[in-house]
């Protein structure tokens, strides 16, 4: 892809317009925003963004319900859960991700503290020079490595097996980018935001290819992979603030 300028420009300038802090309230990053302890902000942030499908109010709503039901301390609550404490999770539900899975992700998120040094170390481990889509791969079987229901493994998307992983790009933005505009955390030193894809969708993927950013008709990881293409000509060292642009244009704005 040859970089258009105009087209350039206009992003640039819908990044500026959509990366701002008035924008947190109606997005699920919202969810760790309540937190200043890294770990309470990187579970919160993983809940919230495995639950972000469909109508955003829901998602924040059944976001901030799954940090009630763990006290208000994601970390503690995964941590020193007992039998007893889970079955505060019972009659959680949103859309197909239910109580049991809720309990799952939080056996699977005490075994990744315990046994793998935390979330932002399993994911630096098996990243690439140039892209993180392999680290969610190894993710998904270190996060799944633990006695569970097969229903479960949905939840989380596997770009090896063709998913755009969206809700897992997504979270990877909000921990590894640093916006300096007070969305996007710049929790995780050890990823490179160069490295980062964008979190594919129905706005964004439509919004792209009418930029001609895209031409692959389906959203999976052979259109993640063209769209990081062309968005690393725009931007080789932040090519996922474009996100900011492609969604706001596509919710915002009906481009």
């Amino acid at each position: 892809m040859i970089i258009d300028q105009e087209i350039k420009s206009f992003l640039d300038e819908k990044v500026l317009q959509y990366n701002q802090f008035n924008f947190i309230e109606s997005d699920p990053i919202s969810i760790p925003h309540q937190f200043t302890l890294k770990e309470d902000v990187e579970i919160s942030g993983f809940l919230a963004a495995t639950i972000a499908w469909g109508n955003r109010k829901m998602i924040i709503k059944n976001a901030n319900r799954m940090v009630a039901l763990m006290g208000e301390s994601p970390y503690e609550f995964v941590m020193e859960h007992d039998a007893k404490q889970l079955e505060r999770l019972n009659g959680f539900v949103h859309r197909t991700f239910n109580a049991d899975d809720f309990k799952y992700f939080i056996k699977a998120l005490q075994n990744i503290y315990q046994n793998h040094n935390g979330l932002e170390a399993v994911f630096e481990k098996n990243a690439s020079s140039d892209s993180m889509q392999p680290a969610i791969h190894q993710f998904k079987n270190t996060f799944f490595s633990i006695e569970h229901l097969a229903r479960t493994q949905k939840h989380v998307g596997d770009p090896f097996k063709g998913s755009a992983a969206k809700r897992i790009n997504m979270y990877l933005r909000w921990m590894v980018r640093n916006d300096k505009a007070g969305v996007d955390f710049g929790l995780w030193k050890s990823i490179s935001s160069k490295i980062l894809s964008c979190p594919l969708d129905v706005h964004s993927g439509n919004v792209a290819r009418k930029l001609g950013l895209l031409t692959r008709k389906q959203n999976d990881a052979k259109a993640v992979a063209e769209l990081d293409n062309n968005l690393r000509i725009l931007d080789p060292n932040d090519p996922v603030k474009y996100d900011f642009a492609l969604f706001g244009l596509g919710v915002f704005e009906g481009f």
